[in-house]
């Protein structure tokens, strides 16, 4: 574990960071290391190990890599366990490449955001903490594969929407975001003014407990609610506000 004298660790982001080898790991541990907000602890190279120690540890933020071991599922399905079995943690998927199918693969299993090594380093800790603080992190591109996908009959799945909170014109508003839709095309789908999706789209962030439509294009491609801790209620209300009164699909930014 990765320790800075000067910041006493309570006050520190706890973060647990997991590479394909041990070698690459404790690079990785040093380099975050070097932010004073973060307290790094360097995790097993090894997936069965990997989830004791989260449940141990408790981290905020888990960076794990898509490459665990001989199996290529290894690292999706460890998210989906620590979704399981430690749902404070959010997870960060560290990929080599921003291949469709791999980012597809990661969001389905429940990560909240994903990272490509193509990436400038100084853009990970942005990355960690926008996770930390509720949000998705996924680029323009990235974000497109998720479209692809639910544009596919197959991968679409919004029979969730049926047994969800939401109404049934909520879960057209829904079905809507995840076609990217903007705010206006929404309207004249709908045949509803602009004001009234907006305010639809307030009231479906608050039944399922996310804060930007991202979460939502989520929602619809995983099948199941992202759950959003509701200790902050305030600032995910002005985080919510923000998105749905902004007209293209909300996504976190990667560059400066």
């Amino acid at each position: 574990m990765a320790h800075l004298p000067n910041l006493p660790n309570q006050d520190r982001l706890r973060v647990l960071a997991a590479d394909s080898t041990s070698m690459s790991t404790q690079l990785l541990v040093e380099a975050l290391a070097r932010n004073a907000q973060f307290q790094v602890i360097e995790g097993p190279s090894s997936e069965s190990e990997i989830l004791p120690l989260v449940k141990l540890e408790r981290p905020n933020v888990a960076l794990i890599c898509s490459k665990l071991g001989e199996n290529s599922q290894a690292a999706f399905d460890l998210v989906r366990h620590i979704r399981a079995e430690q749902p404070g943690t959010r997870v960060v998927i560290l990929l080599d490449n921003s291949e469709p199918a791999a980012v597809v693969e990661a969001f389905r299993a429940g990560a909240h955001g994903i990272f490509c090594r193509t990436q400038p380093l100084r853009l990970l800790a942005k990355c960690i903490e926008c996770v930390h603080s509720g949000q998705v992190w996924a680029n323009s591109n990235e974000l497109h594969f998720l479209l692809e996908a639910l544009a596919q009959p197959n991968q679409a799945n919004f029979t969730n929407l049926a047994d969800s909170p939401l109404s049934a014109r909520e879960a057209d508003v829904v079905r809507c975001v995840a076609e990217g839709l903007t705010n206006r095309e929404i309207a004249r789908r709908l045949k509803l003014t602009e004001h009234t999706v907006k305010n639809y789209l307030f009231r479906i962030f608050d039944k399922l407990g996310v804060s930007s439509r991202v979460e939502v294009v989520l929602y619809a491609l995983n099948g199941e609610a992202r759950t959003i801790a509701h200790q902050n209620n305030r600032k995910s209300q002005s985080a919510a506000r923000r998105s749905a009164a902004a007209v293209p699909v909300t996504v976190s930014k990667t560059t400066p």
